[in-house]
């Protein structure tokens, strides 16, 4: 049997997947992976069913044993402590850890968060940091305690968000910046020699989760901000405006290098895109979904369901991302 220190890895999503492979194949020499904690196999799909999430799936290919308690109670608390686990790292698990949880390993929990904290603290740090136009976000490695992303932090990595970079695009970025924290840390980690730095809390900004309503494209703000609300919201919730009774969604947008002083949601321009006018610059949409339609792009949408120059597109009021 391994004398090496044992961690646990608590996580249910693919951005997970790059630090929990770090721990499987490269940090066998430091610890041992006693398992893996994810939420329960969900039903998805047409078919309805059950399917695990990306993590469980890694786990269950590796041979890892894998854990999916409904919540995390006192059940798994009494098993961590029973197979005297050193440390838990966490990231994008999906529950709040009681204390007894957090408090089971020797030397507790260790969450990787999704943003340069305190920046974004809160559901959508990913996804928010893009919306709101940021270049710039990353991933903390910071204590975990009752109140969101508020812990003390140990270790940042920065990643750049380029101005084409979609969610998935950055939630990839992320969670390869887990790999050089577990690099530099991992060995101070498990020997509960880490140093941390508390937040500024006068510094703190915090985001709520987003809503399926925060698609609706509001042409009252600028194109640079609804190009920007579009990359975070890809592929969910995405991005649509109401054309008279018709719901369109929209693909894919760009900053036009064109100028209209007309009415925000004016139709400046059809061809081989949609050009509508807002409150600072002007839109391009390339790409667009009628209900029951395919994806496509612009002129061969056009060429089904007509927008005329000159028509006004409905604007809904957004609601602020950060809380």
């Amino acid at each position: 049997m391994s004398d090496l220190p044992k961690i646990v890895y608590f996580g249910s999503d693919a951005i997970c997947l790059p630090g929990l492979r770090y721990l499987v194949e490269q940090a066998s020499h430091l610890c041992t992976l006693a398992a893996v904690v994810t939420q329960p196999d969900r039903r998805q799909g047409r078919g309805k069913k059950l399917q695990q999430n990306p993590v469980a799936a890694y786990a269950s290919e590796q041979g890892i044993q894998l854990l999916q308690p409904d919540k995390p109670d006192a059940a798994l608390a009494e098993w961590l402590r029973t197979e005297s686990v050193a440390l838990a790292f966490v990231m994008a698990y999906g529950h709040f850890l009681p204390k007894s949880v957090r408090e089971a390993p020797t030397h507790g929990m260790l969450n990787f968060h999704g943003s340069l904290l305190p920046a974004y603290r809160g559901a959508s740090p990913v996804e928010t940091a893009i919306a709101l136009g940021e270049q710039e976000t990353g991933v903390c490695l910071m204590q975990i305690v009752k109140e969101m992303d508020a812990g003390d932090v140990a270790d940042r990595e920065s990643v750049r968000i380029e101005s084409t970079d979609t969610s998935p695009i950055v939630r990839a970025k992320v969670g390869e910046a887990v790999v050089p924290l577990l690099q530099r840390d991992l060995a101070a980690a498990l020997s509960g020699q880490l140093d941390f730095v508390p937040q500024d809390v006068s510094q703190a900004t915090f985001c709520r989760k987003i809503s399926k309503e925060d698609g609706a494209l509001d042409f009252n703000q600028s194109a640079a901000a609804l190009d920007a609300r579009l990359r975070a919201f890809t592929p969910w919730p995405g991005g649509y405006f109401d054309h008279r009774e018709t719901r369109v969604k929209v693909g894919r947008c760009t900053v036009s290098a064109s100028s209209s002083r007309a009415q925000p949601g004016t139709v400046v321009a059809v061809g081989d895109c949609v050009e509508v006018a807002t409150a600072e610059g002007v839109v391009s949409l390339h790409e667009l979904q009628r209900p029951g339609g395919r994806m496509l792009p612009a002129p061969d949408f056009l060429r089904g369901y007509p927008i005329e120059e000159g028509e006004v597109l409905a604007s809904v009021a957004s609601a602020p991302l950060l809380v």
